[in-house]
């Protein structure tokens, strides 16, 4: 059960050699992560700065999210990469760093945006979440991510590209990052080599 309340919609366009296509994380963790602690080539570094924090954070959360500064970024890029290094290692099935879950720990300990119910006739609380309640927000999915709940689901995809992602499957089955990426390059190299073994049967 995720421990944050809120529900973030989660999943992005990525960009490469094989054309636009969608990649689910499974996680709005995971997401942050690919602003830059995860190093693959589809996702370069992405907050340069305050403003490009302001704008991920815009994109994402559906509630008003407020203006970043230096040490909002700061933060943020401390928690990313903590979170990218516990990916990381959970997909190769390694032991999480005790300081990295430490740092997700501690912001997951703050203030996160609490869920509202439509329909009321009163502002309760604020009308624009901070960027340190938004960082919370990720910290505990984070937190919901790399628990027991999810043993074994945090998986680098089979295709060899590095893309990190969790298994939400009802049958955790998932292999690939994306069926349009590198499941669709699987089943090809699968017919080929098929093909060529027939070829090679005819020709004996």
């Amino acid at each position: 059960m995720p421990v944050s309340t809120v529900s973030i919609p989660v999943g992005q366009w990525f960009t490469d050699d094989s054309g636009r296509w969608w990649f689910d994380s499974g996680s709005l963790a995971l997401d942050f992560a690919y602003t830059g602690a995860i190093r693959v080539a589809v996702a370069p570094e992405a907050l340069h700065s305050p403003d490009d924090l302001t704008g991920w954070m815009r994109e994402r959360f559906p509630m008003p999210v407020g203006v970043a500064r230096s040490r909002d970024l700061f933060d943020a890029v401390s928690l990313r990469d903590a979170i990218g290094r516990l990916a990381l290692a959970a997909g190769r099935g390694e032991e999480l760093r005790a300081a990295d879950i430490d740092l997700v720990n501690l912001y997951a300990a703050t203030p996160d945006i609490p869920p509202t119910l439509g329909g009321g006739s009163r502002q309760a609380g604020r009308s624009v979440q901070t960027v340190g309640q938004a960082l919370s927000t990720i910290a505990r999915d984070a937190v919901d991510c790399f628990g027991p709940a999810n043993d074994g689901r945090v998986r680098i995809c089979a295709g060899g590209c590095g893309i990190v992602y969790l298994d939400t499957s009802r049958a955790a089955s998932r292999r690939w990052c994306s069926m349009q990426r590198c499941g669709n390059r699987a089943k090809v190299r699968a017919h080929r080599a098929r093909k060529s073994g027939k070829i090679a049967l005819t020709a004996a």
